[in-house]
């Protein structure tokens, strides 16, 4: 933090400016820090839980976080491709399919994997989204989306902004999994 802020020489927004000047904050370098930074959220929100915790469900019929990971790995996979227009993630055959919406019922745990590969493949996805959203111009961020995401995500910009967002909102469901499991709040 700003040591003039502190003192109440300036405003946030003061500090804002003065931050926002020394870095070029263009929508790419906005969207590549919320992607590289929720996958510590991820890391410190699952840290201290064992692959049958996150096999629990924090109610009947909610999803577990062990499937709700792999569904985020797929869907970042899928939309990044699609709306890339290439195949910027490659996941291991037969990945996507165990993490379909019909299979989010699955509580067989070798059906669906273990946290440690989990989190390493959600770190290599994450790492090639980051350095194709780190190439986008803007006509490539103003280009519309395939036309089954647009409901959801009309750009590539606004693609680039909601995958932080889905990860942020899995992020809160595995919070209430931890205070079901009497786990530390973190945050």
């Amino acid at each position: 933090m700003d040591s003039r802020l502190r003192q109440g020489k300036i405003t946030p927004l003061d500090s804002w400016r003065s931050f926002n000047k020394e870095l070029d904050m263009t929508q790419n370098n906005v969207a590549v820090d919320a992607l590289r930074g929720d996958v510590g959220f991820v890391k410190m929100t699952l840290g201290d839980m064992t692959d049958a915790d996150l096999m629990q469900r924090p109610v009947p019929g909610a999803n577990n976080a062990i499937w709700q990971l792999g569904h985020l790995i797929a869907a970042e996979a899928s939309m990044v491709n699609g709306a890339a227009g290439k195949t910027v993630i490659e996941l291991p055959a037969g990945f996507a399919d165990r993490f379909k919406k019909d299979t989010a019922s699955v509580d067989d745990q070798s059906a669906l994997g273990t946290k440690a590969d989990l989190l390493a493949l959600f770190d290599k996805v994450r790492g090639a989204t980051v350095e194709w959203v780190a190439t986008l111009t803007p006509a490539d961020l103003a280009k519309e989306t395939p036309e089954k995401m647009r409901r959801f995500a009309p750009t590539v910009g606004h693609l680039a902004s909601l995958l932080p967002t889905h990860t942020a909102m899995h992020i809160g469901q595995f919070q209430v999994l931890r205070r079901k499991l009497g786990k530390p709040v973190l945050f």
